[in-house]
């Protein structure tokens, strides 16, 4: 088992306006495994990312990745977690606005020890004719392509993707995910997104739906299909 989420509980304020987010949340995941977090907003699924990724600490319960428990760890042992395991995808793309596509993309490889090379991701990305141009000259695919970039360039075991396409439309959209599939197969990352596209749970190989912190169903997709056949 690569990744073991037990008993993660996480509330937010307290007394009258305690707000119990995760109540009690059980996955475990292969290593190159696909897992769609599924559920509407508020149900928890932001926040359980967050937690895996180590920004935010859980009230109870237990994160192991690789044999290794992240609720142990240090603030300085959390950092190399962070930079040893983990590659993050946001909704906003969060570029370094005076540098190049090429140069974002080589900010994530300067924190890696074993880092993919650039020329190849550029290509895998499509952006290797693009790769002089700052974010102001690129449309939002391509910003989310170099974020994505980003985050692999590092080779990371695990890469969470928030919301991935919530700023992108149809197309684009697709375009995206399909490029999230290519990454996964290609280079074997274990993938965690959340979502609230019913249709994205289709292209994983779990699917985890979450409704008012519970997990409501977690099941491996029998058939799934690829990321350009999906529709909504």
């Amino acid at each position: 088992m690569f990744i073991e989420i037990k008993g993660i509980k996480k509330h937010f304020g307290e007394g009258d306006s305690r707000v119990d987010v995760l109540n009690g949340i059980d996955i475990e995941l292969e290593k190159g495994e696909f897992c769609v977090l599924l559920g509407p907003s508020g149900s928890g699924k932001s926040t359980l990312l967050n937690i895996i990724g180590g920004i935010d600490s859980a009230d109870s319960g237990y994160i192991v990745v690789d044999g290794e428990k992240i609720d142990k760890m240090s603030e300085k042992e959390l950092t190399q977690y962070r930079r040893k395991h983990l590659g993050y995808v946001f909704q906003m793309y969060n570029l370094i606005p005076d540098l190049s596509v090429r140069e974002n993309i080589e900010v994530g490889a300067y924190l890696s020890d074993n880092p993919l090379d650039v020329d190849d991701l550029l290509k895998t990305l499509g952006l290797f004719e693009h790769q002089k141009k700052l974010p102001n000259q690129l449309s939002g695919g391509q910003q989310q392509r170099t974020a994505i970039g980003r985050a692999i360039v590092k080779n990371p075991d695990i890469l969470l993707c928030d919301e991935p396409t919530g700023a992108l439309d149809y197309n684009t959209s697709k375009e995206i995910l399909k490029l999230i599939e290519d990454v996964n197969k290609k280079y074997g990352n274990t993938v965690i997104m959340v979502t609230h596209n019913d249709a994205i749970k289709n292209m994983a190989d779990r699917v985890v739906k979450l409704r008012d912190g519970v997990i409501r169903k977690n099941y491996v997709n029998d058939v799934k299909i690829s990321a350009t056949e999906l529709d909504w």
